[in-house]
């Protein structure tokens, strides 16, 4: 059950606040009683017997409860605020160090923009419960027993036409928080979808501007916006259904009590301080009763919420390390793909019986049609996935016996698309290497032929960058992900076309500062140009997920009718009809694969 996993996950961590908060509510509902027991002596001694010597004590009494009352309430809230805040802080922390140990394929099946939306509506349902929880039982439960006891005592004959009325309105709350659930979780579900498609629309307004997008987003995202419209709108409806129910039985049972009481006040004399008493502790017991009456609902609303958050802690890692894995030490860094395959998910295979070695401190580069499996097998070398059958391994090491952690702190990885985080261009670069020195960030920016474009921002390397470096050139970005790369002074290097958003002049420029960077490093490079790859030691071909052909750029380019030679015939081509200025291969056979 949830609520009972909430409170045993957090529980003894906040025992002495909690105790506290429910010591705070046990005076609230001590006081809250008091003012309605208290109501007889105040009719009878002060206006129907007048006596003034006991109009001070009296007067005294309600002051002092008062007084306990406000420091008690305000001692509850603040501490239930604080332990709220921490909870929703605890769970934040929580889930962004779970999503770090989920693999690759995690975010691959799972829209990113729905994810952050899920856990900005859901977490806080974790604080709900939990102040639901301590506040209903602390407070409006025991404030809800001692104003039935005053009332009791006061009068049972009045008190049972009370009870009469409580069991529909049991049954009725109970029906609509069965009917409830379902609604609610198809809400949060509709809103994640809302955000998500905000989101994404946002990240890609250029290509919305740029392909006349504007009414098919809008008219996608309104149908989205309206199923959950009418689905807040069904919450609503089912939610509030509770108040004219609890008015009507609270209206007739008041009428009754005043009817009962006032017919025995005129035709038995009897004097009205008891039936005030009861009267006042009937009208506070509303407020507490309406609360606890509402739990079921709001507590079911909470839940929902803290189940979906619990869906994603609950997912289990699909890639963790080995038991008894060790930290791996790379020496030579030679590479050796044996036998490997590899297919997403259930689809068809991507990698079929790949075998090659990449020899170490040298570049190889890996060629081949869009769809070939190049960047999955690059995705290999870090373990963003594990290969389906085969192995991969390291100076003789298989990688999938070794810890992740270790792995990656030795290759320096540059992607396709390069991506930016929040902070200024020195805080991207040192994400590299915390403990690099600011010298050293700026050589590697140098190596990438960034130094001189980050200078010219506003605030140079201290420059803050906007979404994804929105406020760069795509080149710019670009140069910034290699001297990432080049800050980790990995022994082994992964440029998945990393080249591939400059132009002619900045690719030749961080060309010669990559053969530099490389050498005594293990290069595995995929590039969109034939002409950046034929400087490689060795070259290895791929089509349709298997290796077709491999050698030097002179071995392949001499083969009649190989892959590689008709490429570079398209590429030399293709240079030649736009011009050597372009920066743009337009061959789409030469672009990287997107698998």
């Amino acid at each position: 059950m949830v609520i009972r996993r909430i409170i045993r996950e957090n529980g003894r961590d906040y025992i002495k606040t909690y105790l506290f908060a429910a010591f705070c509510l046990v005076l609230v509902a001590a006081t809250t009683a008091f003012m309605a027991w208290i109501m007889e002596a105040v009719i009878n001694e002060a206006f129907a017997k007048k006596n003034a010597s006991m109009i001070w004590l009296i007067c005294g009494s309600v002051l002092a409860a008062f007084v306990i009352r406000g420091a008690a309430s305000y001692g509850q809230a603040v501490a239930l605020a604080q332990v709220g805040n921490n909870l929703v802080a605890r769970y934040q922390q929580r889930m962004i160090n779970h999503l770090m140990s989920l693999g690759v394929s995690f975010f691959g099946e799972t829209r990113s923009a729905q994810i952050a939306a899920q856990i900005s509506q859901n977490v806080s349902g974790i604080r709900d419960v939990m102040n639901l929880t301590i506040t209903s039982f602390a407070r409006d439960l025991l404030t809800l027993i001692a104003l039935l006891v005053v009332m009791v005592t006061k009068d049972p004959i009045l008190s049972l036409i009370v009870f009469v009325g409580a069991p529909p309105v049991l049954i009725a709350l109970r029906y609509i928080a069965k009917r409830l659930r379902s609604a609610t979780r198809e809400s949060i579900n509709l809103n994640s979808r809302v955000l998500s498609a905000m989101q994404e629309t946002v990240q890609g307004i250029t290509i919305v501007k740029a392909f006349t997008m504007e009414e098919q987003i809008s008219a996608r995202t309104s149908s989205l916006i309206k199923a959950a419209e009418g689905r807040s709108n069904r919450i609503a409806r089912l939610t509030e259904r509770t108040s004219p129910l609890t008015e009507i039985v609270a209206g007739m049972a008041i009428s009754g009590v005043i009817a009962y009481a006032a017919f025995r006040s005129i035709y038995n004399d009897v004097l009205p301080g008891a039936f005030f008493s009861f009267i006042t502790a009937l009208l506070l017991a509303y407020d507490p009763a309406r609360r606890l009456a509402r739990l079921q609902i709001s507590l079911e609303r909470a839940v929902v919420n803290a189940r979906m958050i619990y869906e994603i802690l609950d997912e289990e890692p699909t890639q963790g390390d080995r038991p008894g894995a060790s930290d791996i030490s790379i020496e030579r860094a030679e590479i050796e793909f044996r036998h490997v395959g590899f297919g997403y998910g259930q689809g068809v295979p991507v990698l079929n019986d790949v075998s090659f070695t990449a020899e170490a401190g040298k570049t190889t580069a890996i060629v081949g049609p869009s769809g070939a499996g190049k960047s999955t097998l690059i995705s290999l070398v870090p373990r963003f996935y594990d290969p389906s059958s085969g192995q991969v391994l390291i100076d003789g090491v298989d990688i999938a016996t070794v810890t992740k952690k270790s792995l990656r702190q030795q290759i320096a990885y540059v992607s396709q698309q390069p991506w930016l985080f929040e902070g200024s261009i020195r805080d991207n670069l040192r994400y590299a290497r915390p403990d690099a020195t600011d010298a050293e960030i700026e050589d590697a920016a140098r190596l990438a032929n960034a130094h001189e474009f980050i200078l010219a921002q506003p605030m140079g390397y201290d420059t803050q960058l906007g979404e994804n470096g929105v406020n760069l050139s795509g080149g710019q970005r670009q140069r910034i992900s290699i001297a990432r790369a080049l800050v980790r002074d990995a022994p082994i290097l992964l440029l998945d076309e990393a080249t591939s958003a400059l132009d002619n002049e900045s690719e030749a420029a961080v060309q010669k500062a990559l053969e530099s960077a490389m050498r005594n490093r293990t290069v595995l490079v995929i590039a969109h140009r034939l002409s950046t790859i034929a400087r490689a030691d060795r070259i290895v071909v791929m089509q349709a997920g298997r290796v077709i052909e491999s050698g030097s750029h002179a071995d392949l380019t001499g083969t009649r009718g190989g892959l590689y030679a008709r490429l570079q015939a398209f590429s030399e081509i293709d240079e030649a009809a736009t011009g050597p200025d372009t920066g743009e291969d337009a061959h789409a056979d030469v672009e990287g694969d997107k698998a």
